[in-house]
């Protein structure tokens, strides 16, 4: 088994029915193993929760933790421009907070940021040098 692997992100929430209502209106649907106070999108390859706030810290085994959140940036790439954009406008349409709209970047890409009414940040973006296999998912190259 690979120690280099993530199987589970889980974002802790303020307001969990407002968090699920706005990945679902992004298209996403939620598994039937979500329960009241814990939301799973099945991804490729892993999965996303949504959990309150205080019983992820909870959860965590401290309870008084002050949980927080925009520390962390989560990424989809995608082949070109064009979805990139269009990725970014259905997040606004869905309610997300524009960040910093899709722009050619230093190193040679293009992205934008934008953070979910919970203010977690989202990156989209297309890389030129790490192309993605056809069911999206990524694979950094090999150097060569």
């Amino acid at each position: 088994m690979s120690p280099q692997r993530v199987s589970l992100i889980t974002l802790g929430c303020r307001d969990l029915p407002r968090a699920r209502a706005f990945y679902e209106a992004l298209g996403w649907r939620a598994s039937p193993e979500s329960q009241e106070a814990v939301v799973f999108f099945q991804m490729k390859g892993m999965v996303l929760g949504l959990f309150g706030l205080r019983d992820l810290a909870a959860d965590q085994g401290r309870p008084d933790a002050p949980l927080g959140v925009g520390a962390v940036t989560l990424a989809q790439n995608f082949a070109t421009r064009a979805e990139v954009d269009a990725a970014y406008a259905a997040s606004l349409d869905a309610g997300a907070e524009g960040l910093k709209p899709p722009q050619e970047v230093f190193w040679g890409g293009y992205s934008g940021y934008w953070a979910d009414p919970e203010g977690h940040v989202w990156e989209v973006a297309m890389n030129p040098f790490w192309p993605l296999s056809e069911d999206g998912t990524l694979t950094l190259p090999e150097p060569e």
